[in-house]
């Protein structure tokens, strides 16, 4: 079950936000039933990117085997 303030792994690319599957953000607030979750994006200094409303299928809880990745974020 995720929980407020797990990392979460994006299952599938946002493109209207420039996210894409892999992306990690945390879990600033959990909607009803864990339908939904508020989920806050940064940048590594620690910067707020984005906070994404997002359906429960579209993120995974980060496993301790996960190994992040960098990249820039791009946006239209």
């Amino acid at each position: 079950m995720i929980t407020e303030h797990a990392l979460v792994i994006l299952t599938e690319d946002i493109p209207a936000s420039g996210f894409e599957a892999g992306d990690v953000g945390v879990v600033v607030h959990i909607h009803r039933d864990n339908k939904a979750y508020e989920v806050e994006f940064l940048s590594l200094d620690g910067n707020t990117l984005s906070v994404q409303t997002l359906e429960a299928r579209q993120v995974r809880e980060a496993r301790n085997r996960d190994i992040p990745h960098v990249r820039e974020l791009l946006t239209a």
